[in-house]
């Protein structure tokens, strides 16, 4: 992966990822320009299969600002690029197990080509995100006591 732009940090919280594939985006001028910019939110998008085609949908790419009213459309969907033999599997997998596919990432790889991680999750409960808290804060105590016992105290 190259140089991250941005992340959905709310998705690993919210969701148990599955599986992940990475994802070209169809995009405009002014959009990747904002997007070298980091002016995009990942945070309420989701991905959708529609008529055997890859939608990016929600994800936000602010307006560019040195462009003319030729701008586009902040909130517009966007179609994937995915190999015909991935769109099939994942919408496979999204209907039968009741899965959906999330963007996690938005990064450019090393050939400066815009790209997205997706990821097929599952929704997690209240009670999985609260025994995720509980695991996490043990471990930082553990790690805590653990650097005073070495440090000598």
């Amino acid at each position: 992966m190259g140089r991250t732009v941005a992340q959905n940090k709310k998705a690993r919280h919210d969701y148990v990822i599955e599986d992940t594939v990475e994802a070209g985006i169809v995009l405009t001028g002014t959009e990747i320009k904002s997007i070298r910019a980091g002016h995009v939110n990942l945070q309420d998008a989701y991905a959708r299969i529609e008529r055997g085609e890859a939608w990016l949908v929600g994800a936000h790419v602010a307006p560019w600002t040195g462009a003319d009213r030729n701008n586009h459309e902040p909130k517009r969907d966007r179609k994937l690029l995915l190999h015909r033999t991935q769109i099939d599997q994942l919408a496979g997998r999204a209907k039968a197990k009741g899965l959906t596919l999330v963007p996690l990432v938005l990064y450019f790889n090393d050939r400066g080509r815009a790209k997205v991680q997706l990821g097929l999750a599952r929704g997690k409960k209240a009670y999985d995100r609260r025994r995720d808290i509980a695991e996490r804060d043990a471990r930082r105590d553990m790690d805590r006591e653990l650097a005073d016992v070495t440090r000598g105290r």
